[in-house]
């Protein structure tokens, strides 16, 4: 089943909300250097990043949620062709990738916190990668063209009974 307007915006949005402020807040903590040696932050609006991503993540799981049993189990039990190997990437990372977002949140650990981070990071991408092809995957593909060279069966037979192509209809009555 096809999803509402509504669903498919709250999907899209909320996943480039949640991937832009993830990889920039990532950007910021670790690419960039603090002005001050004993700066507990690497840039001024590093907090802001991380407080936005942790508002607009859990609006990517409910807009997903919304999704769930009228989208994505229902053409995964289908057994729907068109799409689907986009759609599993996109259905099967989302489970870990929201666990270690919520995990990053009370693990106090040093190295299990940088796997944590790294683990979130690369599932947060492979996820949005997926959502972003299964787009254009989904989508009714245009009837093949098939040239009509002059002198072939196609030529003699492709319009039997007057019948002509729309734009050339259009094209003598005069109207668009």
């Amino acid at each position: 089943m096809t999803m509402s307007r509504f669903e498919r915006w709250s999907v899209w949005s909320t996943t480039a909300g949640t991937l832009v402020t993830g990889v920039v807040y990532w950007w910021m903590n670790e690419m960039m250097a603090p002005v001050e040696p004993w700066a507990v932050i690497n840039h001024p609006l590093q907090p802001w990043m991380l407080k936005a991503h942790i508002l607009i993540a859990p609006l990517l799981v409910f807009s997903v949620g919304l999704i769930t049993t009228r989208h994505i189990w229902q053409h995964f039990r289908s057994g729907a062709r068109k799409a689907r190997r986009t759609g599993l990437v996109a259905a099967l990372t989302l489970i870990p990738m929201v666990a270690t977002g919520y995990l990053l949140q009370v693990v106090t650990a040093e190295m299990l916190l940088r796997l944590l981070g790294w683990a979130h990071l690369i599932l947060g991408i492979v996820y949005s990668v997926g959502v972003a092809a299964h787009w254009p995957a989904s989508r009714p593909r245009a009837p093949r063209q098939v040239r009509d060279v002059p002198g072939t069966r196609l030529a003699s037979s492709a319009f039997r009974g007057g019948a002509r192509p729309r734009h050339e209809r259009r094209a003598r009555s005069g109207t668009r």
